[in-house]
């Protein structure tokens, strides 16, 4: 049997309603687990096992009355640090933020915590998480389970390590640019970015999600079902649905299983039209990925690209704008503890005018526009996550240039834009033994057929594709 920090929220689910295991000694398992790790990961914020322990008890006097509030009640669960939970201050990954407490759980926590899952601790992440990268002001530099010399990624930095270091089955990530895929892909976990409006957020913003963040794309289904809850306080919230997420069986035409791949149109996009590109070793893990696809049945076509320097460049002045507006505001002595690279990054903001402003921000709508478009032929769009593998931990992006800070989002930047669901699932490892991520994106909504994919993916893979999870370093 795995060790208990290994096993996933499924297997958790049945062996407490079996009885055969308790929230308890999960929960301790993975606390011990933790110990061994996180001083060379430096993933978690506001860690409180104690806490945990007592919610704990509390879940394990659910299951023995047969009264568990859901399927994840006593699943230990990490939220990344800027989705207010209540009594924890919220540091946006910067020592500039004045702590204060949050006064509520924001709605991802507010589901998580009704649906009874443990929490452990926030996860980390860098300033203001405009960084793909685990460098905070606040934090501890955040590193890479596969190689702690790594970056793990961001903004959702932290959880992408506690996934795949085993702190438990069960994370939250936000994304507005590639910040759960992007973690998720460079620490061999499935990250989902859902549909914007999918799973409520507070605050809501342009391209802004929170998704989950697990090692098995049955485990993202297991969350979806809590965190997809309609919520008044998300302003851009879809309605509630009834989607049936524990339901990953794809079914096309009649044809169901891996059999249903036999009707699916499957576009391949390897060039992104602007930003780095794809190193060896991605372009040929996201090849084999397709040839997996069109062995089955499916028809997989290239796909032109379509994102362009002036969207791309046009999104990034108006995000600098905005972050320059943001930092200006604050006193001088607040200021000066910003970063400096993302200090640098957002200094544009001084000099442009109001008219480059809105050019920028037009870039968003003319993206949203040319994703759709492009996507719209095809049942689903594969893709590379990151053009390259992981770089080193002390670096803010894989270029470490705050005037080409986005280069390496160029394949997760437009479907934030568009509000187009797509996953990251673990494809391979590259010659260094370091994951890669393949990315899979679906037509807007159809949040359940991007995870059904992602399944067949994960049957499809051959068991030799993916290493044993990294373990802690030796005392």
């Amino acid at each position: 049997m795995p060790d208990l920090h290994d096993l996933s929220a499924a297997e958790l689910s049945a062996a407490f309603a079996a009885r055969r295991l308790s929230p308890v000694e999960v929960t301790q398992a993975v606390i011990a687990h933790i110990a061994r790790w996180e001083p060379h990961l430096h993933a978690l914020y506001a860690y409180a096992p104690e806490r945990a322990l007592a919610a704990a008890r509390e879940a394990e006097a659910r299951w023995q009355r047969g009264t568990p509030r859901s399927p994840l009640d006593g699943v230990p669960v990490t939220i990344k640090e800027n989705i207010a939970t209540k009594g924890t201050p919220v540091p946006l990954g910067t020592a500039a933020t004045e702590l204060t407490p949050a006064a509520d759980d924001a709605p991802p926590a507010a589901r998580l915590a009704e649906a009874g899952c443990v929490l452990l601790a926030k996860t980390t992440m860098p300033d203001y998480g405009m960084l793909s990268s685990g460098l905070s002001t606040f934090h501890a530099l955040a590193r890479n389970p596969w190689d702690v010399s790594k970056n793990p990624g961001g903004s959702s930095a932290g959880a992408g390590a506690a996934a795949a270091a085993g702190y438990g089955p069960l994370h939250v990530g936000t994304d507005i640019g590639g910040s759960i895929r992007l973690p998720a892909g460079w620490c061999g976990v499935v990250g989902l970015k859902p549909s914007n409006g999918r799973v409520p957020i507070k605050p809501p913003y342009i391209g802004r999600v929170a998704g989950p963040m697990t090692r098995t794309v049955t485990d993202a289904a297991l969350m979806m079902a809590a965190l997809a809850r309609a919520d008044w306080r998300d302003t851009t919230s879809l309605p509630q649905q009834d989607i049936a997420w524990a339901d990953l069986t794809l079914e096309v035409n009649g044809r169901k299983g891996l059999d249903g791949l036999k009707g699916l149109k499957i576009g391949l996009l390897t060039e992104a039209g602007w930003g780095l590109p794809p190193s060896a070793d991605t372009a040929a893990a996201v090849a084999g990925a397709a040839r997996l696809f069109e062995q089955a049945g499916a028809s997989v076509e290239p796909m032109q690209p379509f994102l362009t320097a002036e969207m791309a460049e046009g999104i990034n002045l108006f995000w600098r704008v905005r972050s320059w507006v943001d930092i200006s505001a604050l006193s001088a002595a607040r200021r000066d503890k910003v970063l400096p690279y993302i200090r640098a990054w957002a200094a544009v903001g001084e000099r442009t005018s109001t008219a480059e402003l809105f050019h920028g921000f037009s870039q968003i709508g003319a993206l949203r526009e040319a994703a759709v478009a492009a996507c719209q032929p095809f049942d689903f769009v594969l893709s590379p996550v990151s053009p390259v593998v992981t770089y080193p931990a002390e670096w803010a992006s894989p270029t470490n240039d705050p005037l080409t800070t986005m280069a390496h989002i160029a394949f997760t930047l437009p479907y934030n834009m568009s509000e187009q669901p797509a996953a990251s699932v673990p494809c391979a490892h590259d010659s260094a033994g370091l994951p890669i991520g393949l990315q899979i994106i679906g037509r807007r909504h159809d949040d359940l057929g991007v995870l059904r994919l992602a399944r067949a993916f994960e049957q499809l893979r051959p068991a030799h594709a993916l290493k044993p999870w990294p373990q802690p370093p030796a005392a």
